[in-house]
């Protein structure tokens, strides 16, 4: 995949079209109180993931309106004292996974909340265990792109976000956790569930958020060629009366319009040759962060982004921000 997209100097001063809705705060105010307002402490079973240097334990949380959230926390085994937690949020159609699929940061001394997907959790070996029982109206092949397009009271992705924010709630209660160093990370959608978890709190410790999708939906839905972008081109390719409509509704959980709002330290990736999340939308949603902000950059890669190169920047940004 070549580099497609807008020249370097015009990524680093690129800004979304995307409009702020009118009531954005109110809207997610609103949405936040009513889920808190019917949520459980968590629940916490541990099992055997058959990994020594690990502990896992299965957690149940509550997401939008008290619905139950899969999730499994992890620590490094026989280290005492709470820790710093690193909140995972997932890739588009990937779960929590198995118990034993265990990433780099309990090996670097850190708790770790791994939070399922509603209703994902069947793409690329990952598993996940959390139904949506919402019905929806028209979708394009199943996606969750167009689950409730056409209303923000019922898009897919405002009770994910929902679930995510209190996914932070949550891992705040685990035993050996220190609520004051929590850090949300994910990658892809992960990442842009980060960014906009980011926007709705304001006790977060820091953000990872690497080739994030969910942000600068105007620009995405005309570049992307693969990935979930071009479900809502195929979407709206049918209902082109609803185009407007369609974009209003997004613009409530754009990453690049919600993190105006963000104060926690940040450490983005791009990848410049990504036809996924294409590299203007993420700098779409850098340029816009509020907080203090890092960014690293793959010239030559696409959606895969840095990959272990990039685990290897987290660990040491995550030991200068949790450990100066």
């Amino acid at each position: 995949m070549p580099q497609y997209d807008l020249p370097l100097a015009e990524l680093q001063r690129y800004r979304t079209s995307a409009v702020p809705p009118a009531d954005l705060d109110a809207f997610w105010t609103r949405t936040l109180d009513a889920a808190r307002e019917v949520a459980s402490p968590p629940k916490v079973q541990p099992v055997d993931s058959g990994l020594t240097l690990v502990e896992t334990s299965d957690v149940t949380l509550s997401g939008f309106d008290g619905e139950p959230i899969k999730a499994w926390y992890r620590r490094p085994a026989g280290v005492g004292g709470d820790l710093p937690v690193v909140v995972r949020y997932q890739g588009y159609t990937g779960g929590r996974g198995l118990p034993h699929q265990v990433g780099p940061y309990p090996l670097a001394g850190y708790a770790v909340l791994e939070v399922d997907s509603r209703g994902q959790g069947t793409g690329y070996g990952w598993v996940g265990d959390t139904p949506d029982p919402h019905g929806h109206g028209p979708s394009y092949l199943g996606g969750f792109m167009t689950r409730g397009l056409l209303d923000p009271e019922e898009y897919y992705y405002r009770r994910l976000i929902t679930d995510a924010v209190l996914a932070v709630d949550a891992a705040q209660q685990l035993p050996g956790v220190d609520p004051t160093k929590v850090v949300v990370a994910g990658i892809s959608q992960g990442g842009g569930i980060a960014l906009a978890v980011s926007a709705l709190r304001d006790d977060l410790a820091g953000v990872m958020a690497d080739v994030p999708f969910l942000s600068d939906f105007p620009r995405a839905v005309v570049t992307a060629t693969a990935g979930p972008y071009p479900e809502i081109a195929a979407y709206l390719a049918s209902h082109r009366d609803q185009v407007d409509t369609a974009f209003a509704t997004l613009a409530y959980v754009d990453a690049a319009v919600l993190v105006t709002r963000s104060t926690a330290p940040a450490l983005f990736s791009v990848a410049l040759m990504d036809n996924v999340c294409p590299p203007s939308t993420v700098y779409a949603a850098y340029n816009a962060y509020a907080g203090d902000k890092q960014l690293r950059s793959y010239p030559f890669n696409d959606h895969e982004g840095g990959q272990f190169h990039q685990e290897a920047q987290q660990l040491a940004w995550l030991r200068q921000l949790l450990h100066p």
